[in-house]
């Protein structure tokens, strides 16, 4: 059983970073959804397996962000001046949506989980090609940090670095695919970061009983093992991403999150 489950989080791990790099999106959904399933075989109560899976997945971004964006920033897609005026409000939303997931039931935080998976599918599936403005101006000021505020307050509650609203954010301020994918790419270390001490703190006397190895709400184990796969992955799907038109691949990874999606939704009505 341990055996599997190692070999299973390597995997998904592998899927998730290689997903994170191409797409700047999906990492941290699939790691949710997986962890979802695997963290009660791990000792979990289950009053505290969405908050835990959430918490580890975060864990998680912050190391394959942080390969994602190396990726990223020597193929010279990463707008620093923007990450700059998007981290703040990043940081802040991030360590609130933190506080309100820990106080929040498991149940809610599922239900919020599998509706942001169909809603993202729905937005995929609908978008058209959109071309960058030919001398778009470089996304920057204090409307970019107030627009983060929420996005990383979501991103806290549902386990993901931000990529599925930052890019769309992006693209639509005029920045071409891969620049947005790789400048949300650095975006996902600072909320990731955040969101994570934020279910640190927030697990408070939860944690008792929570198995061995364990910080907060955070496994570390299993964000280790989900981490080692993810970092060595996201190379390879970043350096894909300068390759390929994102909207031939948006269909695929929509169908992907309506399973997710209603995977969750069926294990609730259980």
């Amino acid at each position: 059983m341990l055996v599997a489950l190692i070999l299973a989080a390597l995997a998904v791990g592998g899927v998730a970073g290689f997903l994170a790099g191409l797409f700047g999106i999906g990492g941290g959904m699939i790691m949710v959804a997986a962890l979802a399933l695997a963290l009660p075989l791990l000792g979990v109560p289950a009053a505290h397996v969405m908050h835990t899976a959430l918490a580890t997945s975060l864990a998680c971004i912050v190391l394959t962000a942080i390969a994602s964006t190396r990726a990223h920033a020597r193929r010279g897609s990463v707008l620093w001046p923007a990450v700059a005026w998007l981290a703040p409000g990043l940081v802040l939303g991030g360590f609130a949506g933190a506080a309100l997931g820990g106080a929040l039931a498991d149940v809610w935080l599922r239900v919020g989980f599998a509706t942001y998976c169909l809603v993202t599918a729905a937005t995929l599936l609908l978008a058209r090609k959109q071309a960058p403005a030919a001398h778009a101006a470089l996304p920057i000021g204090p409307t970019l940090t107030a627009a983060a505020l929420p996005i990383g307050a979501l991103s806290a509650l549902v386990g993901i670095g931000g990529g599925s609203m930052l890019v769309p954010l992006l693209v639509w301020r005029g920045q071409p695919a891969v620049r947005a994918v790789g400048t949300s790419a650095a975006c996902g270390l600072p909320v990731a970061l955040a969101a994570a001490i934020g279910y640190v703190v927030a697990a408070g006397a939860s944690a008792s009983a929570l198995p061995a190895g364990t910080i907060g709400y955070v496994h570390l184990p299993a964000a280790a093992l989900l981490a080692l796969a993810s970092t060595r992955a996201t190379r390879h799907g970043a350096a894909l991403a300068h390759r390929l038109a994102h909207h031939q691949l948006n269909r695929a990874f929509a169908l992907l999150l309506v399973l997710m999606g209603g995977a969750m939704v069926a294990a609730l009505a259980r």
